[in-house]
């Protein structure tokens, strides 16, 4: 579809701040409000202008955008349930005497800098208002505990000299976690 430069030169800016297929479908849209425009028989710049103003400014598209994100959404949900994941792996850790299994201290250091930088992810991607990118990270936080979700699993399973009982509602709360985190992620739906 041919359109108007004004139009162009909106799209180009927000394909610098959005996925190409919601500027594909913003192209479309734009381009059809203004052959709409034209047909009512304004101007090509006065219709350029009046396409944009409907589907409104770069900011108001990429904020829209980032507030509906897919990715933000997931955020927010891993961060709305961790505290109670976290709170039974803590009851179980405890209840199993975690601090006398044979797991080297540099491993645990590792595993509780990896849930810091998920935990950083997970809140830089829920509290994105503006950058659809920095939304993203959502995705990246989700693979992150879907992989640290795994190595709990892991290490209760493997390393644990016994199992107790608050193991019981652990695991199988990361382990559905495990599977709605994948749900959402990009491979399961689409951006």
């Amino acid at each position: 579809m041919a359109s108007h430069q004004l139009i162009d030169a909106h799209l180009g800016v927000l394909a610098r701040r959005l996925p190409a297929d919601a500027v594909d479908e913003l192209a479309d849209g734009l381009t059809e409000t203004w052959q709409h425009h034209l047909a009512a028989g304004l101007p090509p710049a006065d219709a350029a202008r009046a396409a944009i103003a409907e589907f409104g400014t770069v900011d108001q598209i990429t904020d829209a955008f980032v507030v509906h994100s897919p990715s933000r959404r997931t955020a927010r949900m891993l961060l709305a349930t961790g505290p109670l994941v976290g709170a039974c792996w803590g009851a179980a850790l405890v209840a199993a005497h975690v601090w006398s299994w044979p797991v080297p201290a540099p491993a645990a250091a590792v595993f509780g800098l990896a849930l810091l930088v998920v935990v950083a992810a997970l809140i830089l991607s829920a509290t994105s208002r503006r950058s659809y990118r920095r939304a993203r990270l959502g995705d990246a936080g989700g693979l992150g505990l879907v992989a640290l979700d795994v190595a709990m699993v892991a290490a209760a399973v493997l390393v644990a000299p016994t199992l107790v009982w608050p193991m019981l509602v652990a695991v199988p709360v990361s382990l559905a976690r495990i599977g709605l985190t994948l749900r959402s992620l990009p491979t399961a739906r689409a951006h």
